[in-house]
Parts: C-alpha cells; sequence; structure tokens
C-alpha cells in the first residue's frame, strides 16, 4: 500500500514535466495568434517555448493536439534551425516563421517518433507547430503573415 501510494505522488510531480506549461487549475498557459494570408485570416491559441527545456520538450509525450492549437517556439534570432519528431505522437505542421512574422516555409505532415531531421532551410525565428493538415486546410504559405508578440506585430 505504501508503494503505491509513493507511485502515485512521483506520477503526479512528474506528469506535467511532460505536459508542457501548466498555469493555474491545470490549465495550460495560452497566448494568441494570428496567420492572415491568401487562404484568409486564422487564429489560434498556442503554448509558447522559449526555455531550453521547453524548446527540448516541445509537444513530446502527447496524445493529441486540438485543431487551433499549437506551440510556438522562440529562438531568439534569426537562424537556421531543425528540429525532429523524437517521443511526439501526434503528426505535426512545421511552420517556419522569419523575424519579421513571415513565413519561410512549411514542413507538412512530419512523421510521429521519427528522429530524421526536418530544416527550416534558411534562416528563421520561430517555428509554429500545429496539428497535421492545418497548412493545406488553411491554405497557408510562404510569405503569409504571423501575428503575434514576438514579431512586434500584435
Amino acid at each position: 500500500m505504501r508503494r503505491r501510494l509513493f507511485i502515485a505522488i512521483a506520477l503526479i510531480l512528474l506528469l506535467p514535466a511532460f505536459w508542457g506549461p501548466i498555469g493555474p487549475a491545470g490549465a495550460v498557459d495560452l497566448q494568441p495568434l494570428q496567420i492572415s494570408g491568401r487562404g484568409g485570416t486564422h487564429q489560434f491559441q498556442v503554448e509558447f517555448a522559449i526555455t531550453p527545456e521547453e524548446k527540448s520538450r516541445g509537444l513530446m509525450f502527447r496524445r493529441q493536439l486540438p485543431a487551433g492549437r499549437g506551440m510556438l517556439f522562440d529562438f531568439n534570432q534569426e537562424q537556421e534551425v531543425t528540429m525532429w519528431m523524437r517521443n511526439t505522437y501526434v503528426s505535426l505542421d512545421m511552420i517556419f516563421i522569419r523575424a519579421d512574422g513571415r513565413i519561410h516555409r512549411i514542413a507538412e505532415n512530419t512523421e510521429p517518433l521519427s528522429e530524421r531531421t526536418i530544416s527550416s532551410n534558411g534562416p528563421v525565428r520561430a517555428v509554429l507547430e500545429v496539428v497535421a493538415g492545418t497548412a493545406r486546410a488553411l491554405g497557408l504559405g510562404p510569405g503569409d503573415r504571423v501575428s503575434h508578440a514576438m514579431f512586434g506585430n500584435r
């Protein structure tokens, strides 16, 4: 009985490390983000990854990502960026964004659990990860504008 209680307490303490930033009452801290382009204007609610730990963990270990939600990775300055899908169970679209808020490239339908590197193919400031198929369904593409406080345009 004592061992089960210890395991239960350990799980309660460790699980938030796999779920991302958790705010009061278990709510994930979300920020608004908007993408405007040929396909119209689309609203998202995103988690913000800025610390090395948050960037390293990303969306790992999650079994689902609701439509209209995502994670925004801030790399502080434009640079070549590579990502992977290690321990990520949900297929994603990775949207690589320049410092001016313009989409540089989109890697669609990434392979879950893959360690293959996915490159920005040029310098970017940020990466937005959303559920696979979002970019195509919404008509997102290079040159579309991402509005968020990070880019100074929100």
